[in-house]
């Protein structure tokens, strides 16, 4: 697997990382924001966006649980935000990209982590009502 920032070289690559997650045999500090995305990424190209959001909680909430973390912890405006995000860098990607190049350019295409907080504040991000059930931004409505 890739060390942030290098390029994943195979299509096989990909899938490993989405394998491993899904198996719980990624350990969580090889789980980032990357890595997320990632995983939303392949969700998406293989299932339509409300199926793909399912999926995530699932794994997610699995994942969490396998590794000891509080599964609720799982914050669904994040990840709608995040997935909606990935659904958009998908529909304006060049036509006939395959995984490897959709992964290549998917941190470039979706920003860093940080860019949630150009449209929520930290108060809302940080509130319990935001981790429960998905929030409109405070800030700025999305425009992606």
């Amino acid at each position: 697997m890739p060390k942030p920032n290098e390029l994943y070289s195979s299509d096989e690559e990909v899938a490993e990382v989405v394998r491993r997650f899904e198996s719980c045999e990624l350990p969580p500090a090889d789980f980032n924001h990357r890595e997320h995305l990632i995983v939303a990424l392949c969700y998406l190209l293989r299932m339509g966006d409300a199926e793909a959001l399912g999926h995530l909680r699932t794994s997610i909430g699995r994942y969490a649980a396998a590794h000891g973390v509080n599964p609720s912890l799982y914050h669904e405006t994040i990840t709608v935000f995040w997935l909606r995000r990935v659904r958009v860098y998908v529909g304006r990607a060049a036509a006939g990209l395959g995984l490897t190049e959709l992964t290549n350019g998917l941190a470039e295409g979706c920003g860093g982590s940080r860019l949630i907080f150009d449209y929520y504040s930290k108060e809302l991000i940080d509130s319990e009502a935001a981790r429960r059930v998905w929030r409109e931004p405070d800030l700025r409505p999305l425009d992606f």
